[in-house]
């Protein structure tokens, strides 16, 4: 007798690989097959998006809750201010957090989820606006929203055709485009990006240069009839390898770096007798503190240097930022 309990052997593992080509061959293929199914309502959904006075609320059931989840992370993370409703909670109550500013974005496949269906009296009631992204627009949520997008796919990647798998697929990527589509209608800057995404590895390559320059009693900084003994002690005592040379006001005039000194070690050139506006550097490169840090390290690269100073709008030294800090928060 077979013992049900223990896991049968249907295949060989020539069979898995086939199995794999032939479900990355129909998801890719169901979200190919979304690009002939955008209409104007596509834009249409995205201006809705755009004027949203309140939150995007995201729902769906199941695995369309799952990838509601995501959609709302995609918002969230590109300027729209975005959560997950769960359909069996807000019928029991969460309904409440719906407001009649907020646009709902319901996703379900078949249009017929019963708890979304549900929901649709009350977010008519409450006055909010409802988009739908579903796979027959014909269906009872297609036809009671606002504006509804197919992703309709021609059959699941599943090889009985009943797990949701090219439809989620499908419903993410049309969602990703809804996101993305909108981010640029507002312009989200890299900038803005930075400040929602300052953990992980992704966080230190937006890390703003204001984050990692040395700043106040830690800049070396000289005036301009400074004496070359005291030019030296200054890069040696802030061991940067340079030094602002500025005015009474703290505004730049230049800078001295090693390779400026060595310039000047020439037989006769009597070095320790000048002063810091005989050997500066005049014009330095010079960054802002809101610049990313990934800029600095770019235009580094470009000039082939090792410091930056940093200024404000009036050419005052803010600080200097060192290839060095770049090292220690390894981002390079």
């Amino acid at each position: 007798m077979i013992d049900s309990r223990q896991p049968q052997d249907h295949g060989t593992p020539a069979d898995a690989l086939e199995m794999a080509r032939q479900v990355l061959d129909t998801e890719a293929r169901a979200i190919l097959g979304l690009i002939p199914q955008l209409t104007d309502d596509f834009p249409k959904a995205v201006a809705l998006l755009q004027a949203c006075a309140g939150r995007v609320i995201v729902t769906g059931m199941g695995k369309s809750g799952i990838i509601s989840h995501k959609i709302a992370a995609t918002l969230s993370s590109t300027g729209t201010s975005a959560f997950f409703l769960h359909p069996a909670e807000a019928i029991h109550g969460d309904l409440g957090a719906v407001r009649a500013e907020d646009v709902v974005l319901a996703l379900s496949h078949s249009g017929e989820t019963a708890e979304l269906v549900r929901l649709v009296e009350g977010i008519r009631r409450l006055g909010a606006t409802l988009i739908v992204l579903t796979g027959r627009l014909e269906s009872t949520l297609g036809q009671s929203a606002d504006i509804a997008l197919s992703c309709h796919v021609a059959a699941e990647a599943c090889p009985l055709n009943l797990a949701p798998t090219a439809s989620t697929t499908a419903a993410l990527a049309l969602g990703d485009a809804l996101a993305l589509a909108l981010s640029q209608r507002k312009g989200f800057r890299a900038e803005e990006f930075a400040d929602l995404h300052p953990g992980g590895r992704l966080g230190k390559q937006l890390l703003r240069v204001e984050a990692l320059m040395h700043g106040g009693q830690a800049v070396p900084v000289v005036p301009p009839d400074a004496p070359m003994p005291q030019v030296i002690h200054e890069m040696s005592d802030k061991r940067m390898g340079m030094t602002c040379v500025v005015d009474d006001a703290q505004q730049l005039l230049g800078i001295v770096t090693d390779g400026d000194l060595r310039r000047h070690m020439t037989p006769g050139s009597a070095l320790l007798e000048q002063r810091a506006r005989d050997v500066m550097t005049q014009q330095p490169v010079t960054i802002t503190r809101g610049m990313l840090a990934v800029e600095a390290i770019r235009l580094m690269e470009l000039r082939k240097i090792t410091a930056l100073v940093v200024v404000d709008g009036s050419f005052r030294v803010e600080g200097v930022v060192h290839l060095h800090d770049l090292w220690r928060t390894q981002m390079i």
